[in-house]
């Protein structure tokens, strides 16, 4: 991490990193954003138990939130929580919490325990709660924690500090025999860092698609040669029943209070705090002597105010390393984003000044603040929609739950579709066909709809199921077997199929063709141009590069690292065409690269695998536990 990262993840470091030590979530510090606001599932709804231990609705929805929220951070308004869902975030996080409390389960299983002194011990060496090296003490660290939003008690955190010292005492205690050799650890690093520039002529199969013609015949006899790649799957229809959360939220008038309520009560959502872009100058003094460095960073102010360019300064003398390379530049910042020695300074210049020195728990630092920008606040005329768009949909998606759970107790097997839907003056209606990995679309081309679909069996009627749409409950109205179809059915995936394996064929033969221009050419390029296709060069690239028009191409990059610089490849069948390739330039890894990232490489190298055994572990762990989850609570939520 760079020592600007550090400084700006300082004062917000419980918030965002914390979560961080643990093998999932910290899920103790983030606030419950849902609450109130429409979601129907109780708090103390389970979503999930692991070996007796129950995963609570609130403890899902902190985590989730917190996810949501470090997303908006990273992407800002591009990334939504219905993008969120469609990725399937609920269900990475829910798993990471199962995985989680499995891993606590396991910890126990084997007798690993933790005592209070290892939790002291690891909070007193966490960098934002010291100062000059030593813990800030009681009062300070009670302080940092109530300063959070919500303020965190230390109770909540010293437990979720306890349970990430457990899990890694565990992954320790299961994978700390591993190791690798000098000769192991040389051979991978030098597979992963070599690099390679290359000339290449690509022959795509999409190019010549349109030079390939299939007369019905031919369509005729590959189907009869593979009819069996043609199969139709097993398909199924439904009835059902649907709360349209849609068709609720536009019978929704939202009165003006509610709406200048939620706008008071949010009003940091619309507004944008003081900022200011500065440059600094810093001199470390971890491991050297004070006094010596600041007789340093004195010479360097004196330059400064001088009138001596601050960015070339910056450049030359600056041990930031993250912005030495820009002048120093530490762009646009809020309050709170640096360490408060800095924040405070920062704030008080003017556009153009120069700070005195400046000490924090880094060093020294020179300040100059570059540009301001005042805080604003959007007002209510601008956003008024917005919010009444918001309530409307919590409101929404309250009712729809609260009529959901009411039509699940009348609903017990398909004939109570029709009773159910006739009582809330709603209509049941039926899909046609579908297979179970296709996506249905009128009701939002959720997967969940076809895989309840599929384990139904005659009789049955599902719970209730959250889609895109809303609520939906679904019955088999009937099935279709799996079958070989008959010729005109899939005639024309039978001429998409033989034309692409033609045009396959077509792009060998053209690069066989090309190949003996290309190898014997002085000029592989211009050899290329010649013979009527481009040859494009890449810049160096490691083995796991995309290739230019083939994407990911590993049997092209094999072959590639094999040949020596100036040669010229035979022709490489791809998936999506053939290349030929000349080596245009090797980038080698020297003894002296090695040997000065070999720890950290070992450690990385380790580390990784590691996870990977530690995961296989746990695979076999939790095949032996107890876990139930229970999706029904789980739609409910992220509704």
């Amino acid at each position: 991490m760079t020592m600007l990262d550090r400084m700006r993840r300082h004062r917000n470091w419980l918030k965002w990193s914390l979560g961080l030590v643990c093998l999932a979530f910290v899920i103790f510090y983030i606030p419950d954003f849902l609450r109130g606001t429409g979601t129907n599932a109780a708090g103390t709804d389970s979503v999930a138990i692991v070996e007796g231990q129950e995963i609570k609705a609130d403890e899902f929805r902190r985590a989730y939130q917190a996810q949501l929220q470090a997303y908006r951070q990273a992407y800002g308004g591009n990334m939504s929580e219905q993008l969120l869902k469609q990725l399937g975030v609920d269900q990475q996080i829910l798993q990471q919490i199962v995985d989680e409390r499995a891993a606590l389960a396991e910890a126990e299983r084997v007798g690993i325990r933790v005592t209070n002194e290892e939790v002291a011990r690891r909070i007193a060496g966490i960098a934002a709660f010291q100062q000059n090296g030593v813990f800030v003490g009681e009062q300070l660290y009670r302080q940092l924690l109530a300063s959070q939003r919500p303020p965190l008690s230390p109770p909540e955190f010293e437990e979720s500090v306890r349970r990430s010292l457990v899990v890694d005492k565990l992954r320790t205690a299961i994978t700390q025999w591993m190791s690798a050799s000098d000769a192991e650890l040389e051979q991978e690093y030098r597979r992963r860092n070599e690099k390679v520039k290359l000339a290449v002529v690509t022959i795509t199969t999409d190019s010549l698609k349109s030079a390939v013609r299939i007369s019905d015949v031919e369509a005729l006899a590959h189907f009869e040669a593979h009819n069996a790649d043609f199969k139709i799957p097993e398909k199924r229809k439904v009835r059902y029943l649907l709360v349209d959360i849609d068709a609720m939220r536009a019978k929704i008038v939202i009165p003006q209070g509610d709406i200048e309520r939620a706008y008071n009560d949010g009003i940091e959502q619309y507004s944008t705090p003081d900022q200011v872009r500065a440059s600094h100058i810093l001199l470390k003094t971890e491991g050297k002597d004070d006094a010596a460095v600041k007789a340093i960073a004195e010479g360097l102010l004196k330059q400064a105010k001088g009138g001596a360019d601050f960015a070339a300064l910056a450049k030359k003398y600056s041990e930031d390393e993250a912005s030495a390379k820009n002048g120093g530049d530490l762009d646009y910042f809020g309050r709170g984003r640096m360490v408060p020695e800095f924040d405070a300074v920062a704030f008080a210049l003017e556009p153009g000044q120069i700070s005195d020195l400046v000490k924090t728990q880094y060093g020294y630092h020179i300040i100059k603040v570059v540009e301001k920008k005042p805080g604003t606040t959007q007002e209510l005329a601008t956003v008024r929609q917005q919010i009444s768009d918001q309530i409307a949909n919590q409101r929404a998606q309250a009712l729809a739950g609260d009529l959901a759970d009411k039509l699940a107790a009348q609903i017990a097997k398909p004939s109570d579709l029709d009773a159910a839907a006739k009582s809330q003056g709603l209509r049941v209606e039926e899909t046609g066909f579908f297979a179970r990995d296709e996506p249905l679309m009128v009701l939002g081309g959720t997967p969940e709809v076809a895989m309840r679909a599929f384990e139904l069996a005659e009789g049955q009627a599902s719970g209730q199921i959250r889609t895109p749409r809303g609520f939906v409950f679904v019955a088999l109205a009937g099935k279709q077997d799996s079958y070989i179809p008959k010729f005109d059915e899939v005639k024309d995936r039978v001429r998409d199929n033989l034309t692409t394996e033609r045009a396959r064929d077509l792009s060998r033969q053209k690069a066989a063709d090309l190949a003996a221009t290309l190898k014997g050419a002085g000029d592989f390029v211009k050899a290329a141009k010649a013979a009527g296709v481009e040859a494009k060069t890449t810049d160096f690239i490691t083995r796991d590069a995309p290739i230019p028009d083939l994407g990911n191409a590993p049997a092209v990059l094999d072959v590639a690292f094999k040949l020596p610089m100036g040669a010229v490849s035979e022709p490489i069948s791809t998936e999506n065409g053939t290349a030929i390739v000349k080596v245009v330039e090797k980038e080698a890894v020297t003894p002296a690269d090695f040997a000065a990232n070999k720890d950290t490489f070992r450690e990385q190298l380790l580390n990784d695998r590691r996870s990977r055994f530690f995961s296989g572990y746990m695979l076999k762990a939790k095949q032996g536990m107890k876990i139930e989850v229970n999706r029904e609570a789980l739609q409910r939520i992220v509704g």
